[in-house]
């Protein structure tokens, strides 16, 4: 019976040294298929425990997280020896291509489209930090890597926060060690690239930083190096917005210099603030913009990359139909064993064989074919006695390859065993009977002449086939009589 697919790969969307995110659809009873994006761990990371532990913080949080501006996590599993995560499809790009986009088009993203993205980013943001347990207390949720990739934008002017890889709770299993830097560098907070504790104050830090960028169509923390990169944004200098874009005004530089101050204390305590403030700009200064308008600029820019991609349609590569077939033996954790962790995640180090599929060939588990008549007494006893008679080639009976060593198949063993013969020798062959001598024909008669090759018996000849030959002979015996007899009277 064929395994029943859960998910199929339509197409790949992004990829990148740790992960790779593809669309694709959910197949369920009646035909009925939605479209997901599943984001698969290469299978080189599959056996580091820490990025496995991350991975699956990852998708836990995901799964506890639902909210209109946060992606929404459908379902965490195995296949072989790599993990995958299935997410909610967002139909649109992210907001990396979008700035890319306005760049290469010698453009900046206006002001208040991007006062929006960054508000409503604020409410994914603010729902995910306060987010509270069963007991009513905050879990303290910190995404860690706020950067235009990890915004996107939809086709209906939705934006979600995404990927939550490096978030930090106080009930993740892979704890963050002091002192180890995660998350883009040009998107750390002054107290994240030190090293330090950070909290929900380095995502309003990052969150800037992309707001900032936006507006000024330029990035913000760039060195040459990532060492250059990560000193810059310890000194977190950063220039004046309203002499690069003379359309921000000093109300909302303002509220930037506050959301990117180096010392977090004097930053917006939350993320709610800091869309509050966002929000109140908008108010104040009477600019109307909705999720039409990011629509306009989502649409605008998908068809712009879809311009770009050729027309015509390639083959699946090889990658890709391997993920086909892992997908068919996709195990979804919560089907997995009994346990809060079914993996071992973080009680030692992964193995392929911690998921199912993965086990490698156990030659313990095939069958001889030796050992089938092993319980057989007088099977055994046949063998070990043609052994010690010299009839076969080998003292110990075992496998054998066929057509190797003649007279040691089973059936010549068991026709040599007393008790197991079935049937009486064989008589003695017949002695071959004597042919008969050629006959006496006499000079000058008309008998004709029988070619030897062609009468002569074969060497075993049953009895009709000896029957046959007499009559041949009495036939020309008489032959020659009559013309001998019939000469005699004309004379």
């Amino acid at each position: 019976m064929a395994a029943e697919q859960r998910y199929r790969v339509v197409d790949r969307l992004e990829a990148g040294g740790m992960a790779e995110v593809f669309r694709g659809e959910a197949l369920s009873v009646q035909g009925f298929k939605k479209q997901v994006a599943i984001k698969r761990v290469l299978p080189h990371l599959a056996q580091n425990k820490s990025f496995i532990s991350m991975f699956l913080d990852e998708a836990r949080l995901g799964a506890r997280l639902s909210h209109a501006n946060i992606v929404t996590v459908f379902d965490i599993g195995a296949a072989d020896n790599t993990y995958f995560i299935v997410m909610e499809f967002i139909d649109g790009c992210n907001l990396k291509a979008i700035i890319e986009h306005f760049r290469q088009m010698g453009r900046r993203i206006g002001v208040k489209e991007s006062v929006y993205i960054c508000m409503e980013t604020c409410r994914g943001l603010s729902y995910a930090h306060e987010l509270a347990d069963d007991e009513g207390d905050e879990i303290g949720i910190v995404h860690r890597d706020i950067s235009p990739p990890n915004i996107l934008l939809s086709k209906r002017g939705e934006i979600k926060v995404t990927d939550f890889g490096l978030a930090k709770a106080t009930t993740q299993l892979e704890k963050t060690d002091p002192g180890v830097v995660k998350g883009k560098f040009s998107y750390l907070a002054p107290e994240a690239a030190k090293g330090e504790d950070v909290d929900a104050r380095a995502d309003i830090f990052a969150l800037g930083i992309v707001l900032w960028e936006m507006l000024a169509g330029r990035r913000l923390f760039l060195g040459e190096t990532d060492y250059q990169t990560v000193k810059l944004v310890q000194q977190a200098d950063v220039p004046s917005l309203s002499r690069i874009n003379p359309e921000v005004d000093e109300e909302l530089e303002a509220v930037l210099q506050k959301a990117l101050a180096v010392d977090p204390r004097n930053r917006f305590e939350s993320a709610r603030e800091f869309g509050d403030a966002l929000a109140s700009f908008l108010f104040g200064k009477q600019l109307k913009v909705t999720s039409y308008d990011i629509a306009n600029i989502v649409k605008e820019v998908v068809q712009r990359k879809s311009a770009t991609k050729k027309t015509t349609a390639q083959e699946a590569s090889i990658i890709d139909r391997l993920i086909q077939e892992e997908l068919l033996r996709f195990t979804s954790l919560d089907d997995m064993s009994s346990g809060s962790d079914p993996l071992n995640v973080g009680d030692a180090p992964l193995s392929p064989d911690d998921v199912a599929g993965a086990m490698p060939l156990d030659a313990a588990l095939f069958e001889n074919p030796a050992d089938w008549f092993a319980n057989d007494d007088e099977v055994m006893g046949a063998v070990t006695e043609a052994a010690s008679s010299g009839e076969t080639s080998s003292s110990e009976p075992g496998w054998r390859e066929s057509g190797v060593e003649a007279g040691a198949d089973l059936a010549s063993l068991l026709e040599d065993s007393g008790e197991m013969r079935m049937h009486e020798p064989l008589p003695p062959p017949r002695e071959p009977t004597p042919e008969p001598p050629p006959p006496q024909v006499p000079a000058g008669s008309s008998l004709p002449v029988v070619d030897a090759v062609s009468a002569e018996p074969p060497a075993k000849k049953s009895g009709g086939a000896m029957i046959w030959v007499v009559l041949v002979a009495v036939l020309l015996l008489a032959g020659g009589a009559a013309a001998y007899f019939g000469g005699f009277i004309q004379f």
